[in-house]
């Protein structure tokens, strides 16, 4: 796809009475984009000039309109700045013009990121993705096209609602569209099925692989190939990843389910995956340049390398051809014989206003333009406006956006204020706090999850306590606590009881009575019930053992059993002179005693018996027989 800056005759216009198109940069399934000059700022933007088609399509500009008006509202450092947006034939968006080129650029001229690279740019984009998915605002079309840094090497994500507004559109894309697209697309963006945020970690699972090697996973010669091959099997990383593998591996699952649950999440995960890798190296910017032409001074171009049209087909190659502003065609007559003297008289001035500029700056006065501060945080304002000649001055104010962000700023951006100034900055101190929300203890944990979503916190792992009063798997409560005020986007986890603690059997019981052994059960809120026992050591009425014993855990209200002694266990000794010594034998043993035969003999009859009849004695005593 080319873009030839001599045929473009939209070079040189004004739209809106305000952005004068210099030069196009880039070429996309959707529309091109160009280096303008804000004449009413005094500053250079860039503006993406959608295809003429979609002027026609009533059901794209509604969509349009109002995308383009949420992304508008999005003030984050991550996130590309949109100033403006309009409709003067055609539909256009102005933006911030970034001069670090793209990420697509990059890989483009084969400039691979290491994995500590790849954790650092993805922890930025995971960062504008939260800020956009907690105002209801899902990407749908991540890929390197459009991540572009600024000079600093800042990722900002751009085309946020462009995406879905073209899906509304009934216009034909160019060939080539559906498969950039479908490049990045997730396994439920090919099934059809509606989307939310965690299709866009997927696409940035993607884009981190393709950033380390180079290759997109899954990438297929048609765009067929490539759905059906990602609604198979979820994302393998390669091991050139590292400790990034395991992040791309979670992000890249088939069933959104089983990926992270929001962005801040897989943030967290970037970031620990970033500890464990050596420190990010500067990254290699394939960005824009305004170069000089020595045979035609009065011409501008720009270096080739920053094609950031947001919507392009990654797939294609984008050849773009940089040609010099359109000048106005010379008319006959005096108006042509004047358009000369003109063009002599501002190079006059130019020239004097460049001496006037020198001289200020040999005095160090002078004014100087003021640079966009909006969004970025505050550090990074106050170096910018440095570099640009001016000092700051902030307010810290309650806001939206997260705390140390640049809020709003005045002077507006593009004014021209005495070199040393100040710009006065009204900085975020984080969002309001709201208040946890309370729930009963039969909440089931699934609609608690849905509920703090819904009320903007994020869902922390679960808790697990014991509870003397909520039954097991209910819920005691949240950490923070209901009520208590937190910043939006905290962590509130939910505290599941496990039941009550368990008890342990008191021990050294032996000896005691049962009552005092009873009161010393229930004093642990077990219940205690009485057995009989006999014992040769332990005295009738005094506790023996417990079952089950001393010192065992055991459920609450659990049954102990108190075995109480009844003093030895005595037997009656038959009289078993005169029997046979086999049935003497039977009957002494099945009372419990032990028999000894004297001379057996088989049949004989018993003579006499060590013990006699009618004694009472210990169960287990040894009864001698005579034969």
């Amino acid at each position: 796809m080319a873009t030839s800056g001599v045929s473009d005759l939209l070079v040189g216009r004004v739209l809106a009475g305000r952005y004068r198109l210099r030069a196009p940069i880039g070429a996309g399934a959707s529309g091109r984009v160009y280096v303008a000059d804000d004449v009413r700022l005094r500053r250079r933007v860039a503006v993406k000039v959608l295809h003429t088609a979609l002027a026609d399509d009533s059901g794209f500009l509604r969509r349009f309109r109002a995308e383009a008006q949420l992304a508008a509202s999005l003030h984050h450092p991550n996130v590309m700045a949109v100033y403006d947006w309009g409709e003067d034939d055609v539909p256009f968006m102005v933006l911030e013009l970034l001069e670090g080129g793209s990420l697509r650029s990059m890989l483009d001229r084969d400039h691979r990121l290491t994995p500590s690279q790849a954790a650092h740019v993805g922890r930025q984009v995971a960062a504008a993705l939260e800020y956009a998915h907690v105002r209801g605002l899902v990407h749908r079309d991540i890929k390197p096209a459009n991540l572009l840094f600024d000079e600093h090497g800042i990722v900002r994500v751009g085309d946020f609602g462009l995406a879905r507004a073209l899906a509304e559109a009934s216009w034909t894309e160019p060939a080539g569209a559906l498969l950039g697209t479908a490049r990045y697309a997730s396994p439920e963006q090919a099934a059809g099925t509606p989307l939310d945020a965690r299709a866009d970690l997927y696409a940035l699972a993607l884009v981190l692989v393709e950033s380390v090697t180079g290759r997109v996973p899954f990438a297929a010669d048609t765009p067929i190939g490539t759905l059906t091959a990602r609604t198979h099997t979820g994302i393998t990383a390669p091991a050139e990843l590292g400790p990034l593998g395991a992040v791309v591996e979670r992000a890249g699952q088939i069933d959104p389910v089983q990926r992270y649950p929001d962005a801040a999440t897989m943030g967290a995960a970037l970031t620990d995956a970033a500890a464990a890798l050596p420190p990010p190296g500067p990254l290699t910017l394939s960005g824009l340049h305004e170069v000089g032409d020595d045979q035609n001074p009065t011409q501008i171009g720009y270096e080739p390398g920053i094609p950031f049209d947001q919507d392009a087909s990654d797939e294609d190659t984008l050849a773009v051809e940089y040609a010099p502003v359109r000048t106005v065609p010379r008319r006959s007559g005096r108006a042509g014989a004047i358009v000369p003297l003109l063009v002599a008289g501002l190079v006059v001035l130019a020239l004097a206003l460049a001496g006037v500029a020198v001289v200020g700056a040999t005095n160090n006065g002078g004014r100087v333009p003021v640079p966009n501060l909006a969004g970025l945080t505050r550090g990074t304002a106050s170096l910018r406006a440095a570099d640009a000649g001016v000092g700051v001055a902030v307010d810290v104010r309650r806001a939206d956006q997260p705390a140390g962000t640049v809020v709003s700023q005045s002077p507006p951006p593009g004014s021209w204020i005495d070199r040393g100034g100040r710009v006065h900055l009204v900085v975020s101190s984080g969002p309001a706090p709201i208040a946890v929300p309370a729930f009963p203890t039969s909440a089931a944990p699934a609609q608690v999850h849905a509920a703090l979503l819904a009320a903007g916190f994020a869902a922390g792992t679960d808790e697990h306590r014991n509870d003397e009063v909520v039954p097991k798997d209910g819920l005691i409560g949240t950490d923070p606590p209901a009520g208590r005020k937190v910043a939006p986007g905290s962590t509130v986890r939910m505290v599941i009881s496990d039941g009550p603690a368990p008890r342990q059997v008191p021990n050294n019981l032996a000896g005691l009575t049962y009552a005092q052994a009873a009161d010393a059960i229930q004093a642990v809120q077990l219940r205690p019930v009485q057995a009989m026992d006999f014992s040769d050591t332990i005295q009738a009425g005094r506790v023996t053992r417990t079952s089950p014993v001393g010192n065992t855990p055991v459920a609450r209200d659990s049954v102990v059993t108190i075995y109480v002694s009844q003093g030895p266990q005595l037997v009656l000794v038959p009289n078993v002179t005169t029997w046979k010594v086999e049935d003497a034998s039977a009957v002494l043993q099945r009372a419990g005693l032990v028999v000894d035969v004297q001379g057996y003999r088989p049949g004989k009859h018993v003579k006499t018996q060590s013990i006699p009849g009618n004694t009472q004695v210990h169960v287990g005593a040894t009864i001698t027989l005579t034969l």
